[in-house]
């Protein structure tokens, strides 16, 4: 088998393989000749067909069948004689195909890029820490609390915080807007949920005032027709009801799974719940840090079969995520996903270089920590525990992330890290995201 290769642009490949005709002709004749044992042919006996009649009749359709298995199994030949990483499937172009004759096909293709893992001291990463403080332990138990809150209708003025039933009509120029009325609606005063000024216009107000609001939509408001416009609201304000907290008691607990008396107690699973939401979100945010900063300091082309897988796999999870069933998920833009998709598969590369360069070994004391952490969070622990361990792809799923762990460990030995103290909701907030590309 001849082989040349040829770079047609960056990791484009195009290979040429030419295959003796022997060994076409001899796998064509090898298949007729199991044909020839079980085909039927009207005036003659099964088994006893000639076997010219069968290639007269089969020779065609055979040779046919033979090239294709013939064009993959040549292909990951050459590509291993010629040590060659293929990244996705080979566009298949024929060339000489004539009976008799050497066989000759054009494989076009990308290969993986060659990766020299940069200097990892070279990597500034700026981590945090922080602890969970009485105070803040404090605050948890008063969002828990709001979150269990009543609302007493109660007759005074409206004020921030409370919640408020209003009937509400807008009009630009004079005229009503769609989406700008609605009547018997309840509005939390300081939620944000209308334009600004909106709510802050109505405290002040009692039940059964009426006043009209002379406003002024966002120039950055999502309905073109109402962006920066001028408009007038009049609201009726029919009820006004303030919030009700739940006293911390056994009730109150039990609201959350925790069955005791002891406000001790519940402080402290709520603490140790906190904790472990800490540490997920420093750790988290660290990770990204390290992979941004592995795509950083690494430049290289990534493959367009790979991005395409990527972007598939994105289209799919945002419309099960944002649509389920009533998105289809091929209405969604490459362009939506194209950064994210090139972002993930240069680190992915990057983080494979290391694990591989490095023989980074997937630890199974930490694997088997981090099952018993995540059944740590259910009724019974140990159930979970086998279920993991008896299910492989949900086990290889944990193993992927403990491995990315140890990755982000390994860099971190090397890299030049910066720690600053930070308060816990700080250290829980969801970083900023980048600016769009």
């Amino acid at each position: 088998m001849q082989v040349s290769v040829e770079t047609t642009s960056g990791l484009e490949r195009r290979m040429t393989i030419s295959v003796p005709a022997e060994r076409v002709d001899s796998a064509v004749e090898e298949r007729l000749k199991k044909a020839a044992k079980t085909v039927r042919i009207n005036g003659f006996r099964k088994g006893k067909v000639p076997l010219k009649v069968v290639k007269k009749q089969f020779g065609a359709g055979v040779r046919q069948e033979v090239l294709g298995e013939l064009f993959g199994s040549s292909f990951y030949e050459a590509v291993a004689q010629e040590s060659l990483k293929p990244a996705g499937q080979p566009s298949i172009e024929p060339i000489k195909l004539e009976e008799g004759a050497d066989v000759e096909f054009a494989a076009l293709f990308e290969v993986f890029p060659e990766i020299e893992v940069a200097d990892l001291s070279e990597l500034q990463i700026d981590t945090v820490t922080a602890e969970v403080k009485d105070s803040d332990i404090d605050n948890m138990i008063e969002v828990l609390r709001k979150q269990q809150a009543t609302w007493a209708v109660v007759e005074r003025e409206a004020k921030d915080g409370d919640q408020v039933k209003i009937d509400f009509a807008g009009k630009k120029d004079g005229e009503l807007f769609e989406g700008g009325s609605a009547e018997g609606q309840n509005l939390v005063l300081g939620s944000g949920q209308m334009i600004p000024g909106f709510e802050s216009g109505i405290e002040g107000m009692k039940a059964g005032e009426e006043k009209v609001l002379e406003l002024t939509f966002p120039e950055e408001y999502h309905n073109e027709e109402l962006k920066g416009a001028a408009v007038e609201f009049a609201i009726t304000l029919h009820e006004v009801s303030e919030q009700v907290l739940p006293e911390v008691n056994a009730e109150f607990f039990a609201k959350f799974g925790i069955e005791t008396e002891d406000e001790g107690e519940f402080r402290t699973e709520i603490s140790q719940n906190m904790k472990r939401e800490l540490d997920n979100a420093i750790a988290g945010k660290t990770k990204a840090k390290v992979m941004d900063g592995l795509q950083a300091l690494h430049s290289f082309d990534v493959p367009k079969a790979l991005i395409a897988n990527e972007i598939q796999a994105l289209r799919q999870q945002m419309a099960q995520q944002f649509g389920g069933q009533q998105l289809d998920a091929s209405m969604l833009p490459d362009e939506l996903f194209q950064g994210q998709a090139e972002k993930r598969i240069q680190v992915g590369l990057v983080v494979a270089e290391l694990v591989s360069a490095n023989d980074i070994q997937v630890d199974a004391d930490r694997v088997k920590a981090k099952v018993e952490e995540v059944a740590s969070t259910y009724q019974d622990p140990e159930e979970v525990i086998n279920y993991y361990y008896s299910n492989k792809e949900l086990l290889g799923n944990l193993e992927s992330a403990v491995l990315e762990d140890q990755i982000v460990d390994f860099v971190l030995e090397k890299a030049a890290v910066t720690t600053s103290e930070v308060s816990y909701d700080d250290a829980i907030k969801p970083e900023a995201p980048a600016e769009a590309e």
